[in-house]
């Protein structure tokens, strides 16, 4: 589909879904991936004034005071993405970090549905192993925190409303 409005007119007849990934370990992952892992940073980044090698903090900053509309889709609240005047496109939504019993969920709703099922979850593009400590060490700070809980809100009030927000800063759900 090329936009969010194509995607809404055919929710009626289409089933739709997606996954969505903790807003702390998202940026943690993109920080390690973007800033420090490659020597030049992708243009979009750039172009938000982010810069190989920068200090956490600064990129957090960065993207506190950038418009959704200049963001890196990397960086871009996931609600922005998923939601079109506050309602959800897709028909599910499961979350990364549960991702094999929300796969077995979506399964089972792809069943109900009648719809071909989707077969054994993949795995790819994988850099970081299940544990996510990391995001703690780089939210040790509770202004870091603050930062993201005012950047992504929407997304942590409408994907982790039920999880404790020290949980998700620490890259774990209770």
């Amino acid at each position: 589909m090329t936009d969010k409005y194509s995607a809404r007119m055919r929710r009626g007849t289409h089933f739709s879904f997606s996954f969505v990934r903790n807003p702390f370990d998202r940026l943690v992952s993109a920080y390690n991936n973007k800033i420090l892992e490659l020597d030049d940073v992708p243009g979009p980044m750039q172009a938000m004034g982010l810069k190989h090698g920068m200090a956490f903090s600064a990129f957090l900053e960065c993207i506190a005071t950038t418009s959704d509309a200049d963001l890196d889709v990397h960086l871009l609240p996931q609600s922005n993405i998923l939601c079109l005047d506050g309602q959800l496109i897709p028909s599910f939504i499961g979350r990364l970090e549960t991702m094999e019993s929300d796969w077995q969920q979506l399964q089972r709703r792809l069943r109900q549905e009648r719809l071909p099922t989707l077969g054994n979850l993949p795995e790819k593009n994988r850099r970081r192993g299940d544990d996510h400590s990391d995001v703690s060490q780089y939210f040790a700070d509770p202004g870091l925190v603050q930062l993201v809980v005012e950047r992504y809100g929407d997304d942590l009030d409408l994907f982790y409303g039920d999880v404790d927000l020290q949980d998700l800063s620490r890259g774990q759900l209770s």
